[in-house]
């Protein structure tokens, strides 16, 4: 009796349809791998092959390996290792090789390498997605379940879903981009949004030329062999119940796909010599700063734009932060701050962004929800400094920035008249939402204010506005800093007030963050010429990194990590780390002097470029694109200054400074010539410890031990520096004699 067809109550592709039909006895197996308590049935079929993951009795998921259309698929043996397996298929497109590691001591991992090559030039026209859930019965058509989270534009190719009828679990599908620059460069694409669909056929779409009704005509050589995909997924056995458990989980499965990735270099970043060059530009360049009422500010880009408190406030707040670390104030700290009180409004009683006198160009009373608070976020960092002007200004703004949040019930808009709230622009056109993670912000400034002043109401607003936020999962992230000041007021909150369900809440931030990020090195056109790997886009929608957002979460993140503890999901512990240490190389390359030229944008929507200062460019590009198109950044020039502080320890009565890419957690003073420093980063990272020179006298003779005593070797010495890898969670201690 032939087998009744269900009913198909969505619509289907041919690609689901032939799966669908092999899937109930069309395909042969080659061989079952194990996974923990998964399988991974390797098969073959009409014009593919496939790895069936299957969880008994509750589903599974088919992995398109190889596809052929309309050819004939002659696999070879399966060779099987403790660790995974390899396959080869020859069709008349040429060889596959099907590479695979299994890992399922703890997180049930799989990854998959696939190579091709190709018997002629070849071009590819079209390949479907490669990921469909399965129910019990192994129908593509039965399985339901949720997609979280999709890749946003060149950001990490990864998908984040669960299949929840049958309780498959969770999974996180991630797809190895810097594996795949060869292809990239060669067929002419870019994995623009690759990764995602919409179910049952999700995965990783193969970038071909745009369907137009013209072919691609950028072939694969023949006789190379190229690397069609990377795929790391990632198994949960049971779906998350909540939003917190969903990002919890997000964080710790992207923190299993971080560990099976090959790494890239990192190169030392001088960050004093170029906070000292900022500092002399700043200073001396006449396109760095104008006068008004008397007093200096900043131009928010080269010699361009009008004086701006958000700009004003985030020079002023790095600068003394950079100032008390090397021990004497500068001249330009006190001129930025004696102009501060003319951006104050004493019929608002609040902090402006713009002085009185801006041109009639600008609305005076508009301003971005983010922007009333941050310029008050870096009055409190001044406050709690110690500077008394900064306290009584950050006091007596604060009550308005209340009454906004009050206003708009801790759900901001993206932009407002300052003056009487009334809606500039309600919500962005990229997701129709306001600015989702303003309220983030917000708390912590609220904290701010209870650390000055220990009222308690100011308590309850950051609880109210954190509160408020929850419901948002994924689409949480408006703009990459907010985003991680609100972890950091999350993880605060909890510290504060003893409440469990704020350090949960850190994750959903945590989770909205790295899924904005770019976990992988572009080598497309330009980008080739810098780094970008752990990079994030400034915004929810935004076609590139900003100087800007890197160093400002940056900083959130250091008060993150300083307020964990032992509870912290480890891998939020590692990522958060690692984000740090790579943007202390990556954020180098947006100054105009370390690119060349040619990279530089010619047509600048701000200012213009100039080369001999040293001020970052707003943006950089994951595909390439000219560098600095928004312009060059004296607003983001504080970068140099919070990277220097952090990162380059002051050793008293010693030739040297001490540098570290993660950030010392701890230090004393153990004898004359002796200090320990305790790291606390990932579990399985490294983090660059070297011995940096400073002033006339060389280099002494430098020892390092672990807490165990053994010897850590240098990896590279000079004249000016000794530099070491070590792990980045430990104690060690350092010696020197003369």
């Amino acid at each position: 009796m032939p087998h009744r067809a269900a009913v198909i109550e969505q619509p289907a592709s041919p690609y689901l349809m032939t799966l669908r039909k092999e899937l109930k006895g069309g395909l042969h197996s080659i061989g079952v791998m194990p996974l923990g308590d998964l399988t991974a049935d390797i098969c073959c079929g009409g014009d593919s092959l496939w790895a069936i993951v299957r969880r008994p009795r509750r589903g599974g998921l088919a992995i398109r390996l190889a596809y052929a259309p309309g050819m004939e698929l002659k696999y070879g043996s399966l060779k099987r290792s403790k660790r995974g397996f390899s396959l080869t298929a020859e069709t008349a497109l040429g060889t596959y090789a099907i590479a695979a590691r299994l890992d399922g001591t703890d997180l049930h991992r799989l990854r998959l390498t696939i190579t091709l090559v190709p018997s002629a030039e070849l071009l590819l026209p079209f390949v479907p997605r490669d990921l469909y859930p399965l129910d019990e019965n192994d129908d593509p058509l039965g399985a339901s379940g949720t997609i979280e989270a999709g890749q946003r534009g060149l950001n990490s190719g990864l998908l984040y879903f669960s299949i929840d009828k049958p309780a498959f679990g969770s999974v996180l599908y991630f797809q190895n981009l810097t594996a795949l620059n060869d292809y990239f460069t060669l067929t002419g694409t870019k994995p623009d949004g690759v990764v995602g669909g919409e179910w049952p056929e999700i995965g990783y779409f193969l970038p071909t030329s745009i369907q137009s009704g013209t072919p691609p005509i950028n072939p694969l050589p023949a006789g190379r062999k190229v690397t069609l995909s990377d795929a790391i997924i990632v198994f949960r056995d049971a779906p998350a119940q909540n939003e917190c458990e969903s990002a919890r989980l997000f964080v710790q499965m992207l923190g299993a796909v971080y560990t099976a990735l090959e790494l890239p270099e990192r190169d030392f970043r001088d960050w004093v010599d170029r906070a000292e060059q900022t500092l002399r530009d700043l200073s001396q360049s006449p396109k760095a700063t104008i006068r008004h009422y008397g007093k200096r500010y900043a131009h928010p880009y080269t010699a361009s734009e009008y004086p701006d408190s958000m700009v004003q406030l985030s020079l002023l707040a790095s600068m003394r932060d950079y100032a008390a670390w090397r021990g004497r104030p500068g001249e330009l700290e006190k001129e930025f701050s004696d102009g501060l009180k003319k951006f104050f409004d004493s019929e608002l009683q609040t902090i402006r962004r713009y002085l009185p006198n801006v041109g009639s160009d600008k609305d005076a009373d508009a301003v971005d929800s983010w922007y009333l608070y941050h310029p008050l976020l870096n009055l409190a960092r001044l406050a709690i400094a110690g500077d008394e002007k900064a306290r009584d200004l950050f006091l007596r703004s604060v009550d308005y920035g209340i009454k906004a949040a009050h206003h708009f019930q801790y759900k901001w808009p993206i932009q407002y008249k300052v003056t009487d709230f009334s809606v500039i622009t309600a919500v962005a056109g990229a997701d129709g939402r306001g600015q989702t993670d303003v309220g983030g912000l917000y708390a912590w400034v609220m904290l701010q204010a209870y650390e000055l002043t220990r009222k308690e109401r100011f308590l309850r607003e950051a609880e109210a506005a954190i509160d408020a936020a929850c419901g948002m999962r994924f689409n949480l992230n408006y703009q990459a800093n907010l985003t991680a000041w609100g972890a950091a007021a999350c993880l605060r909150l909890w510290r504060v007030t003893n409440v469990r369900r704020y350090l949960e809440q850190s994750y959903v931030y945590l989770a909205s963050f790295f899924h904005n990020c770019a976990i992988w090195e572009s080598e497309i056109g330009g980008a080739a010429q810098y780094r970008n790997f752990f990079g994030v886009t400034c915004l929810q929608d935004a076609p590139y990194m900003a100087i800007y957002e890197c160093f400002d979460s940056f900083s959130a993140f250091e008060c993150y990590l300083r307020d964990s503890g032992p509870e912290l999901e480890p891998a939020a512990r590692m990522l958060i780390s690692e984000y740090c240490k790579y943007a202390l190389d990556r954020a180098w390359f947006y100054y105009p002097d370390a690119l060349p030229p040619e990279l530089l944008a010619t047509e600048v929507r701000n200012g213009h470029i100039d080369r001999a200062l040293s001020f970052p460019l707003e943006d950089l590009y994951v595909d390439g694109q000219p560098a600095g198109q928004v312009g060059q950044e004296i607003y983001g020039a504080g970068a140099a200054f919070v990277f220097a502080s952090r990162t380059f320890h002051q050793v008293s009565e010693a030739p040297f400074r001490l540098f570290c890419d993660h950030f010392i957690m701890a230090s004393e003073r153990t004898g004359e010539r002796a200090i320990s420093v305790t790291l606390d980063g990932g579990e399985t990272c490294h983090a660059a410890l070297s011995i940096v020179r400073c002033g006339k006298e060389g280099l002494p003779a430098c020892r390092l031990v672990s807490a165990s005593g053994s010897t850590v070797r240098g990896r590279k010495q000079g004249r000016q520096r000794i530099d070491f890898s070590v792990p980045a969670s430990g104690r060690y201690i350092l010696s020197w004699d003369y």
